[in-house]
């Protein structure tokens, strides 16, 4: 095999292996996954993936599970769940709720879709609608518990995953509503005040309006069922040492919800709770993911060789002799500037609401921030002094490749899909293909986020790189750059979370949330921290092949946009 394709075939085993070992994983059992679609209220489509165990037959219905995924997630988060209770014996039908991933929009509509996939999955002929579970994660829980609202006799069981009763958009709970209720509400969850009104997590059994619930005048003791399980009005509360989002990747959260179905329904085929092969999935499609990444940029390589490309292979004219104090400056605010501002420009970006041409606001709102900071990397670099470069501008060429490239990571994982009925994920880093309408917003919001890309690599290739300088030093200046602010945020958050109970800057604040959704964008910071390093070896690769940011900086615009604009939600009609 010619050496300019090495790294282009690595990328595909690594591809395949991480996608078969997810599709193994998920199928254990004899499970079988089908994506089904089918109408909801008012015309909505609606999207799921239905996990079906060998039990499951016509003669022998199986009991079923509704499980269903946070804000801005899709049906693939849940599948730590859905694998489990697959395992053991129940359909499990994972939801796109209104908005999210395949589903129609709006955000929110006709009950989230809880109603609808709950309808959905009664109707099964394969599921004994007498053995119903309900489980949802988060914004998930308002879902199933609008389901259950909506079909009062249609289910069982329900637990919810950090997730409330209430809080201005689900039925509030009661010692009757909902039947047979497990919550599982970690220590150490971003969403107390919203969910729960107490000011800390760990105190969540002081809730006077989780008492209500549990039908108690006293600290509700967590383990203890409450009420009858025979009568429908069993409570129990969970407490794992955990934080909102790692509900996906917790054995223990995963656990609870095993055990608490368990007791609740009838049918299955028990297993112990600590019985779980979920990790390997997602291992799997991290690997796979790494592998689209690996794929993309041994496209990139490969294509240099070809005549049309070769004319923009080139060595990076390095200007700057030397790492000067001023150097040392412009990668210290290159890393801080971006976390300084992040949460006043995306409260900016709050100001635009979403449109038919702009529909997503949490990407409206990265977005202002991105061209934000963007013009802001431009000031810095005349402000200190950038060495002035003058790079090669190909512009057809430079698009071109790019457009080849992240195609290529496209139909890796579109074949990942046909193949194995898996995405590239890990925890909540997901990469997802679009639909039709998702496609158009991507062409939409991929402008813009270009302009950004373009004014950020072009600021950061003037600046930091130094003659002389090895391989792995390009690296991780670069790196440095772009993601250690954010690594540094995301610490000093979540040390402050597991030290006080509160995240740094609502510590800072006096405990006072700004808004009940606040800690939202804390968890949203996440996703900055792996996109931004990989923000950063893009460019860095590509700039050390061409000596230009322009194939970098478009890569990152057609892969980033993609990413951000697949994984979100849509709040207007399209």
């Amino acid at each position: 095999m010619k050496r300019k394709w090495l790294l282009f075939a690595i990328g595909w085993l690594i591809v395949l292996a991480g996608s078969l070992l997810a599709y193994i994983t998920e199928t254990a059992n004899g499970v079988r996954i089908q994506d089904v679609r089918f109408t909801g209220s008012d015309g909505v489509a609606m999207s799921a993936l239905l996990y079906i165990p060998p039990n499951a037959t016509k003669a022998t219905p199986a009991p079923g599970i509704l499980a269903v995924h946070g804000y801005i997630n899709s049906r693939e988060t849940q599948s730590g769940f859905a694998i489990e209770f697959a395992r053991r014996g129940y359909v499990v039908l994972a939801l796109d709720q209104t908005g999210h991933g395949y589903s129609g929009p709006p955000v929110f509509a006709n009950g989230f879709g809880g109603p609808d996939g709950l309808k959905y999955l009664r109707g099964l002929d394969f599921v004994d609608p007498a053995n119903i579970g309900l489980e949802g994660h988060s914004m998930g829980g308002w879902t199933v518990l609008q389901a259950a609202a909506k079909y009062p006799d249609g289910y069982k069981a329900i637990v919810l995953e950090g997730s409330s009763t209430g809080s201005g958009v689900a039925p509030e709970g009661s010692p009757q509503f909902p039947h047979n209720l497990a919550l599982v509400y970690s220590q150490y969850d971003e969403f107390s005040v919203m969910m729960w009104e107490v000011d800390r997590a760990s105190t969540v059994t002081q809730s006077h309006k989780l008492w209500k619930v549990f039908g108690t005048d006293k600290p509700v003791v967590a383990g203890q069922v409450y009420g009858s399980i025979a009568d429908g009005t069993a409570r129990v509360l969970y407490t794992p040492a955990i934080t909102h989002p790692w509900d996906h990747i917790s054995k223990e959260a995963i656990g609870d919800s095993l055990e608490w179905f368990g007791r609740t329904l009838q049918g299955g085929t028990p297993l112990p709770a600590d019985d779980q092969i979920w990790p390997r999935k997602e291992f799997g499609t991290l690997v796979a993911l790494v592998g689209c990444v690996v794929v993309m940029l041994g496209a990139f390589e490969a294509m240099l060789k070809q005549p049309y490309f070769a004319r923009i292979a080139r060595a990076p004219v390095v200007v700057r002799a030397a790492r000067s104090p001023l150097w040392w400056l412009g990668v210290v605010c290159s890393a801080a500037i971006p976390v300084l501002t992040f949460y006043l420009f995306i409260g900016w970006g709050s100001a635009w609401a979403p449109s038919r041409l702009f529909p997503q606001a949490i990407t409206n709102q990265v977005l202002v921030w991105a061209l934000l900071n963007g013009v802001i990397a431009v000031g810095l670099g005349f402000l200190l002094r950038a060495p002035r470069v003058a790079f090669p501008i190909d512009i057809a060429p430079s698009l071109l490749i790019a457009l080849a490239s992240v195609a290529t990571a496209y139909a890796a994982l579109l074949i990942a899909d046909f193949l194995f009925k898996v995405d590239f994920r890990w925890w909540v880093v997901a990469l997802k293909l679009m639909n039709a309408a998702q496609f158009r917003m991507f062409l939409v919001y991929l402008i813009p986020f270009a302009v950004y890309f373009v004014l950020l690599l072009r600021s950061m290739l003037s600046a930091l790189p130094v003659q002389g300088e090895s391989v792995g030093a390009q690296y991780l200046t670069s790196v440095t750059a772009l993601a250690a602010g954010f690594a540094v945020f995301l610490l000093v958050e979540y040390v402050t979370l597991f030290a006080s109970g509160l995240l740094f800057t609502t510590w800072l604040s006096g405990g006072h949330v700004s808004t009940p959704t606040a800690p939202l964008w804390t968890i949203v910071a996440i996703q900055f921290l792996p996109l931004m390093a990989l923000v950063a070896v893009i460019a860095t690769f590509t700039y050390r092949r061409t000596g230009s940011y322009l194939p970098g900086a478009f890569i990152c615009a057609l892969f980033v946009t993609w990413y951000i604009v697949a994984g979100q939600a849509v709040q207007v009609p399209i």
